[in-house]
C-alpha cells in the first residue's frame, strides 16, 4: 500500500478499519474491506504520508495506526542490506 510494490500474499499483512482504527489482520478473517501492507514501518509511513488508508478502505477521516504499528514493531525495521525491507519476508524452500 504505501510503496506500492508487488508481493505475494504471505508477505504482506492485510489491515481492515474499524470504528475510527486500522486493525491488523493476520489471520485474514475480519469481515469488510481490507486493504495490504508489506509488515515494515517505512511502509506504513509512506502509506499513512499518501492518506492511502481512508482511500482503500473507503472511510471517512483519518485512522488511528496506533494497533498496526505495534503489530509491525521496531523490529521489523529494514536494515541497509536488505533495500526496502522486503527480501527478510520471503519464505525460503530447503532444495533437498
Amino acid at each position: 500500500m504505501g510503496c506500492r510494490t508487488r508481493a505475494l500474499a504471505e508477505e504482506l499483512l492485510r489491515v481492515v478499519a474499524e470504528g475510527g482504527k486500522l486493525l491488523p489482520d493476520p489471520r485474514r478473517r475480519h469481515a469488510g474491506r481490507g486493504a495490504w501492507l508489506h509488515p515494515a514501518p517505512a511502509c506504513l509511513d509512506s502509506a499513512e504520508r499518501k492518506k492511502a488508508f481512508p482511500r482503500a478502505l473507503r472511510v471517512q477521516g483519518p485512522l488511528d495506526t496506533t494497533e498496526v504499528r505495534a503489530q509491525i514493531g521496531p523490529e521489523a525495521r529494514p536494515t541497509d542490506d536488505q533495500g526496502s525491507g522486503l527480501a527478510g519476508h520471503r519464505k525460503q524452500v530447503d532444495p533437498s
